[in-house]
């Protein structure tokens, strides 16, 4: 590609600081990845490409092993791209529009049931360390959070009186979230001893601290998390996101108000809460299966 073409891509990449660290790398792989074949294929600029030649590059990658949710995500970071570039003046069309890619099977995500996210979350033990971890089980259970928004909430974040807590998610959107009586508990306990963490001088404002006195790292949380797991006797991985999960699928089985957990978790999208109404429909057909006359299997 002609020299300016690789500043324009690097132009793009710098303006996506609204989105999360995740998937601004993931957004910087695929499009490295399309620059690298346009340079292959003799493409001088990002104005050359167009929807014939992307196709073929897309249908590459299909038969190199990449599923339709890494192809969708790959069409989506391209689609960014030449909307910026058509913004900025620098090309007159976007040839990510119209390319399909083949539909991947929704993965159900995985979920802890009543009894295991009960017990996952009963830590015992005094000891700092295990204080705040449980705080941290609670509230990640209580509240349905992501792992970066707990790992950036702030102190003046909790509202312990009102049971509230004030989270900023995907797109730097705040939500107001509600905090179980468990975990505001568990959070008064993690306050009394949360200041053996930081200096005499510190002036640390996050939630959660690590040894240091510092902001808990989301790598750590999740390492704690797994090794909770273990130490709790749960044959599965654990992880943060299982916790976000097994929130959204109890609630809405008592209460069957996908609209409510659509709120709660942050979609902006209802169809993506939509498939914890499968999840639901599992635990029903589980139900029926086990307590009618007429589906029981005979002994």
């Amino acid at each position: 590609m002609l020299p300016g073409e690789t500043d324009k891509l690097r132009n793009f990449l710098h303006s996506l600081g609204h989105l999360s660290p995740h998937t601004r790398a993931a957004y910087a792989r695929d499009l490295g990845v399309l620059q690298a074949y346009c340079e292959r294929e003799g493409i001088a600029s990002w104005q050359a490409l167009d929807g014939r030649t992307l196709g073929n590059f897309t249908a590459r990658r299909h038969r190199e092993g990449m599923n339709g949710r890494s192809l969708q995500r790959g069409l989506s970071a391209i689609r960014s791209f030449y909307r910026f570039l058509n913004k900025q003046g620098l090309v007159k069309h976007n040839p990510a529009l119209g390319i399909l890619t083949p539909k991947t099977a929704k993965k159900l995500p995985a979920t802890l049931d009543v009894d295991q996210a009960a017990r996952l979350v009963e830590i015992r033990g005094e000891e700092p360390l295990a204080v705040r971890d449980r705080a941290i089980l609670e509230l990640l259970y209580s509240s349905g959070l992501r792992l970066a928004e707990l790992a950036a909430m702030n102190l003046d974040d909790l509202d312990l009186p009102d049971a509230m807590a004030t989270v900023t998610g995907k797109g730097r959107k705040t939500r107001k979230v509600p905090v179980g009586r468990h975990a505001l508990k568990a959070l008064r306990e993690w306050f009394k001893v949360r200041q053996t963490f930081l200096s005499s001088d510190s002036d640390e404002t996050a939630l959660f601290v690590g040894r240091t006195g510092r902001r808990l790292g989301q790598r750590v949380i999740q390492k704690r998390l797994a090794e909770w797991g273990v130490k709790q006797g749960l044959a599965t991985h654990v992880h943060p996101h299982m916790l976000r999960h097994s929130f959204a699928t109890h609630v809405l089985e008592s209460s069957g108000d996908l609209r409510a957990v659509q709120e709660l978790l942050g979609h902006a999208d209802i169809s993506t809460t939509q498939v914890y109404t499968h999840l639901d429909f599992q635990h029903l057909a589980k139900v029926y299966d086990q307590a009618h006359p007429r589906a029981r299997k005979k002994a």
